[in-house]
């Protein structure tokens, strides 16, 4: 019978991530991938000519050569910087709302305030304030209030945090409304609310304004040949780290004896024991049907009673018989709107109406490599509730995807009008492509609902199993910079323990 300290479950991004810091750190690690590449939706599929990007929009968090952030530091400590390439966006995006307005920002903080003065000089002003309350509460909320927190003393944070408890925990709606009269300037700031799933209305002004400021501060990237490359980089290095994975295996049960795991049965039949098992799936589906106990612990049926499953999406992949600039594209990432920013409900997402919003990724506007000369790449997503597919009848399915598909062109020919003339392959993904494919309850994108109370401040880890460490975007803020953090900073928990367990043995002599 095979050993290992950790047993990590799915070769998606955070299951990758804590793999190699795992191995590369000396912690004797297995990888277990049902599907027979590494990367989960970090990957990409072919048909014909072109190759499409399955996920990746823009990535965060990277930052420039001479400004590195966290990203950067991490992928070149895990060794896989020098195996990538980097391709920086100079816009974060151009936002389409028919017969409003059309504007394209750029990625810079300064940059993009004074642009906003420029097309809204009536709310100059208010704009000054709101980016330096919002360079405040980014400070407070990411740098100075974890530390201050391990203080659990509420008046300490207060005094630390004064901006981020004002502001951070009230909804971006309220925040927004609090500052600016122009509606057109709030729509045209806020379409990264569609990162983590959530409206404006909902979504906490800390979490978005921090999306906003990082890809202004530290830039959007995309990686070149797609972010399948980065899931072979971490494969690849956690390989050369002595590494074990097996792909086509899935993980039947995680067996436990008193309360902690001890081993690992696979689809195989055969049994590995280890010391620790990383989940990449979601916590849903490991605690109620990979762990070997008939009912989930107390703790974690309480914590899974208060979530709410988060949203999905349809991906409508093209590849188009014409190059990016045929089409008008002068960015990689647009937003296109036919409702206005306060008027995006969810109530629309778990119904097949007609998108009033969507996004449209031409991928091969950076990365020329993407497709044959002459020729694009484009993606177009709007999200979307399993729910909404359901009642859907099996016979039903195919014609229905496309008919969704169909709409959802027609809103992005609005921004994009001859785009459906040009189409020579189409292929449309829905919440059932994502439940069956990356096994996740409902389709979710992003795991849980990523409301307030479902983040790290108000939540606890699932620890009630010693030795079974959830990690995915189940457990953390929805996205791919998060759930890479997610899986390092897993990997860093579990190394963290055995370095205790070591020193607890060696005293004990």
């Amino acid at each position: 019978m095979s050993h290992y300290d950790t047993v990590v479950i799915g070769a998606g991004n955070a299951g990758l991530m804590a793999a190699t810091r795992l191995q590369r750190e000396g912690s004797k690690t297995l990888l277990l991938e049902r599907h027979n590449v590494p990367g989960g939706c970090a990957t990409s599929f072919v048909r014909g000519d072109f190759e499409f990007e399955v996920a990746l929009h823009q990535l965060s968090g990277v930052g420039t050569e001479s400004s590195p952030f966290i990203m950067r530091r991490v992928f070149e400590e895990l060794g896989v910087l020098d195996k990538i390439e980097l391709v920086q966006e100079e816009e974060l995006y151009r936002i389409v709302m028919p017969g409003r307005l059309d504007v394209t920002l750029p990625a810079d903080w300064k940059e993009l305030q004074n642009h906003l003065k420029n097309l809204f000089p009536e709310e100059e002003d208010s704009i000054e304030r709101f980016f330096a309350l919002s360079e405040a509460v980014v400070n407070e909320y990411y740098f100075v209030l974890p530390r201050a927190r391990l203080t659990n003393d509420e008046e300490k944070l207060r005094i630390k945090c004064p901006n981020f408890a004002a502001y951070g925990l009230r909804s971006t709606t309220d925040v927004l409304n609090e500052f600016f009269s122009n509606d057109d300037l709030m729509n045209v700031i806020t379409p990264y609310w569609s990162y983590v799933g959530i409206p404006t209305t909902d979504l906490v002004f800390a979490e978005f304004i921090g999306m906003l400021y990082f890809y202004c501060v530290y830039k959007p990237w995309h990686i070149k040949g797609g972010s399948q490359m980065l899931s072979s980089a971490l494969l690849s290095s956690f390989e050369e780290a002595g590494g074990e994975v097996r792909f086509h295996c899935a993980a039947e049960k995680i067996l436990t004896e008193n309360g902690a795991v001890t081993a690992v049965l696979l689809e195989t039949g055969e049994t590995v024991t280890c010391n620790a098992v990383v989940s990449n799936a979601s916590p849903l589906i490991t605690y109620h049907e990979m762990l070997d106990l008939e009912t989930p612990p107390s703790s974690v049926l309480q914590d899974f009673k208060s979530r709410r499953m988060g949203v999905s999406a349809v991906c409508l992949y093209l590849g188009l018989d014409c190059s990016p600039e045929e089409l008008g594209f002068t960015t990689a990432s647009t937003f296109v709107m036919t409702t206005s920013n306060a008027e995006v409900t969810e109530e629309r997402m778990y119904t097949l109406d007609a998108p009033d919003w969507g996004m449209v990724t031409c991928y091969n506007f950076i990365d020329e490599e993407l497709a044959p000369k002459g020729k694009a790449v484009v993606t177009l997503v709007a999200l979307q509730y399993g729910e909404a597919w359901k009642d859907v009848p099996p016979e039903s399915y195919i014609p229905t995807k496309y008919e969704f598909g169909d709409k959802l062109i027609t809103l992005v020919e609005q921004a994009y009008p001859k785009i459906r003339e040009h189409i020579e392959k189409a292929e449309v993904a829905t919440p059932m492509t994502m439940m069956r494919y990356l096994n996740t309850p409902g389709g979710a994108i992003y795991g849980f609902k990523q409301t307030l109370q479902d983040g790290s401040l108000m939540r606890e880890s699932l620890d009630a199993i010693d030795g079974l460490y959830s990690a995915s975007s189940w457990t953390s803020m929805g996205g791919f910079q998060p759930t890479y953090l997610n899986g390092y900073n897993t990997a860093r928990k579990i190394l963290k323990r055995f370095k205790a367990q070591r020193k607890s043995v060696s005293n004990s002599h």
